[in-house]
């Protein structure tokens, strides 16, 4: 099985995207490489500060690795808060701040449509790739649910009921822009090593 390290320092993400490629990819974390520096994501496109991270493990430890960066896409906030959706409210990462930010926003809105989109960037025998994961719903008015981080609890994927927050890890795993990416991932990386 190929081994890869996941360039993240968010555990929730880690956690995450062992579940989805579990007995497919074999997952290092920064801290599996002893690296503990915080990895720059300066870049204005989510392929850009994934590639950003990827490069950056690759360049320093020497090893293949994929990195992803995710944004809540809003319809009617012209995309925001897209790339800066985790520090939407402020410099520091604070999901609660980003929620009531994203609800102040969006008051008197009528179109609550919006997206998850997750981009995968991929270094592997120094060549790049890039896997992109969508899954389109809407943002509700209060927050539901204990489950998920970010902004999960706002966000209802179309043809639920409920927030990501409230389906529970097994389903969100199975149906999140994250898992489609992470699928494709794993699909990339078992015909390519059955071509070696």
């Amino acid at each position: 099985m190929n081994t890869l390290v996941f360039a993240t320092n968010n555990l929730h993400k880690l956690e995450e995207i062992r579940h989805i490629l579990c007995g497919k990819i074999r997952i290092r974390s920064l801290d599996d490489i002893r690296c503990r520096e915080d990895i720059p994501e300066t870049a204005d496109t989510l392929e850009g500060n994934a590639l950003m991270k990827a490069h950056y493990i690759k360049d320093h430890f020497g090893f293949d690795c994929f990195a992803d960066d995710t944004g809540l896409e809003v319809e009617a906030l012209n995309q925001a808060p897209g790339v800066y959706s985790a520090r939407y409210a402020g410099n520091t990462y604070d999901p609660e701040a980003n929620m009531r930010k994203l609800l102040q926003e969006m008051q008197g809105i009528k179109n609550r449509k919006a997206r998850f989109r997750t981009v995968i960037a991929l270094i592997l025998d120094s060549s790049e790739y890039l896997f992109e994961g969508i899954i389109n719903g809407t943002i509700i008015e209060e927050e539901k649910g204990t489950g998920g981080f970010g902004y999960d609890p706002l966000f209802v994927p179309d043809g639920y009921t409920q927030t990501f927050a409230e389906l529970g890890n097994e389903l969100k795993n199975t149906i999140s822009h994250r898992a489609l990416a992470g699928e494709k991932l794993a699909a990339f990386i078992s015909n390519h090593s059955h071509k070696q």
